[in-house]
């Protein structure tokens, strides 16, 4: 019998909150909507939307949101759906991360196998929501590595695998600056297209695993 609405959303609440991993997420991201709301000018301001990667650069596709000019409630509601967004982009990367600590699988007395890297990225891979994200993230990397290789001003093209992959895709941009300074600069963009691969792959992952626990019949059913 297939779950209903009702009890995938109440799995998924119990994803974002069950879980020391999850909790934790929870409570950084907190801190950082607190640090944005006392610190408006500072770098770490940018702190939610980044943990809330790669749903909350969703929004940045829309034409509104916090600094929307207009009357006083079309600010107040652009402001608030931004906020409601964010919030939503929290609890389902918390959920993620839920599930991929939640143990399910043989019972306690049998012996759990070795995972084998197919094994573990086997999420990324066979539900239709995993794949429909690596399509996004594939079409923003070879929109990055046409304007790399092949136009002759690509501009900033790097945003859109950087948004795609994001939060990992960040720590890809950094291995890059050392390379940016050396002799080797033509491998720069070759590193940071597979620093964007593995970081899809990771995000490929974590939704295909949230899938697969949402979709599970409880124990006894």
């Amino acid at each position: 019998m297939p779950t209903s609405p009702r009890s995938r959303l109440r799995r998924l609440s119990v994803l974002a909150t069950d879980s020391w991993l999850a909790r934790g997420y929870l409570a950084v991201f907190a801190l950082g909507v607190l640090v944005m709301l006392l610190f408006p000018e500072s770098p770490y301001a940018m702190s939610p939307m980044v943990l809330t990667a790669p749903l909350s650069f969703l929004a940045m596709t829309v034409p509104f949101g916090p600094g929307t000019e207009g009357s006083l409630p079309v600010e107040v509601l652009a402001t608030g759906l931004w906020g409601a967004w964010t919030l939503l982009c929290a609890f389902v990367n918390a959920a993620a991360l839920g599930a991929l600590v939640r143990k399910s699988g043989p019972a306690p007395s049998v012996r759990p196998r070795p995972r084998t890297p197919r094994a573990l990225l086997a999420p990324a891979v066979d539900n239709w929501f995993a794949r429909g994200y690596l399509t996004v993230v594939a079409a923003a990397l070879g929109v990055f590595l046409y304007a790399v290789f092949i136009s002759s001003d690509p501009g900033f093209a790097g945003i859109w695998p950087i948004m795609a992959a994001a939060p990992l895709s960040f720590l890809a941009l950094l291995v890059t600056v050392p390379v940016e300074h050396s002799s080797f600069t033509w491998l720069s963009p070759l590193l940071f297209s597979a620093g964007v691969v593995l970081s899809g792959l990771f995000n490929a992952a974590l939704i295909g695993l949230l899938a697969h626990r949402l979709r599970a019949r409880p124990a006894g059913r």
